[in-house]
């Protein structure tokens, strides 16, 4: 009877062993199991790096997704056949987190390598780049073309601000020109934030090496030099000489007269031509009209126009006219400036 118990108990040992043994290598051949993207449709992306292949597949995971949902997600869309084991195994493993943003599924990737890059927040990430000069509009106008920051296109410039939690009273020039990664999490208020802070950080550098005798009270009269001398020239070597011709009529309290500020507060109105209606037009921004600064910047300066604001080059020169070429000539008296009108404008 002993030897009976014995051997039912030694088989059924056995056969305990064989249905582990089997569960277990049914799990981890589950999860070795390539995943199935070949189903899924076609995404097309304005940049042709991201497009979905038969290769590789787009998958975004946004913020506040658990494991269990991103795990659900993946089977309902095919690509994973067991849900139950990836999450037994995340929990054995202890990598029950995953990092939000958008990661590219691979036709040779199993469960395994996708909880992998889940886990470890190996995202995608892609580019945008602000350029010098762009007013406050066509930055958001620029944002608004990427599908992934089109949602608040009807908000109000306040309204962006305040959910960017940007406490300015007004966007223009507070944006620094430059290029910025961001993955599939991000939102048009995480752009923002990091381009505004940038900005400040900036400012913040060069304010403290500004040169003695400057006519401003704060960084911020300094930003706007600086928005108007990124708009008056793209040449890098004219800079700190134009900064130079309007700091020396501000402390001679001379109008500024720079057709960029009468540009920007036209607005939708400008056309492409100043008229001379234009130049009599009582508003804050025009500068044949008014003395000092405008309210405001008129544009994203870069560093180099911050710079030049903040140490213009001493000189004699109180004009300046475009030649035709980018370049301008500069005069010390009017009618030095009036003769060279008559040259590069005029004729």
């Amino acid at each position: 009877m002993k030897k009976k118990i014995l051997r039912t108990s030694i088989v059924f040992g056995i056969l305990t062993g064989i249905a582990i043994t089997f569960l277990v290598l049914n799990f981890y051949a589950t999860l070795h199991k390539s995943i199935l993207i070949d189903h899924l449709p076609k995404i097309k992306s304005s940049d042709s790096l991201f497009h979905s292949s038969n290769h590789r597949y787009p998958w975004i995971i946004k913020r506040g997704d658990s494991l269990a949902r991103v795990v659900q997600q993946l089977h309902i869309a095919g690509i994973i056949s067991n849900p139950d084991y990836l999450i037994l195994y995340a929990r054995l493993s202890d990598k029950q987190v995953v990092q939000a943003g958008e990661y590219w599924l691979q036709r040779d990737d199993n469960s395994l390598s996708i909880l992998e890059k889940f886990n470890e927040g190996i995202v995608i990430v892609r580019r945008l780049t602000f350029i010098e000069g762009w007013n406050f509009s066509q930055m958001r106008n620029y944002l608004h073309s990427f599908p992934q920051f089109s949602q608040d296109e009807s908000l109000s410039d306040s309204e962006i601000l305040a959910a960017s939690k940007i406490s300015i009273a007004h966007p223009e020039g507070w944006f620094f020109p430059d290029t910025y990664r961001y993955t599939g999490a991000d939102e048009t208020e995480d752009i923002l934030s990091r381009a505004h802070h940038k900005m400040r950080t900036q400012l913040g550098e060069l304010w403290p090496l500004r040169a003695s005798g400057l006519p401003y009270d704060e960084p911020y009269e300094a930003l706007i030099m600086a928005s108007i001398v990124e708009k008056e020239t793209g040449i890098a070597a004219e800079r700190a000489r134009i900064a130079g011709v309007f700091v020396r009529r501000l402390q001679k309290k001379m109008r500024l007269e720079t057709d960029p500020t009468v540009i920007y507060g036209l607005g939708v109105r400008f056309n492409g031509d100043i008229r001379r209606s234009h130049l009599r037009e009582k508003n804050a921004y025009n500068t044949y009209k008014i003395r000092g600064l405008p309210p405001t910047p008129i544009s994203m300066p870069g560093r180099a126009s911050i710079e030049a604001a903040l140490n213009p080059l001493a000189g004699n020169s109180l004009y300046f006219v475009a030649k035709g070429d980018g370049s301008h000539v500069f005069s010390n008296t009017y009618k030095e400036h009036t003769k060279a009108v008559r040259e590069f404008q005029l004729n």
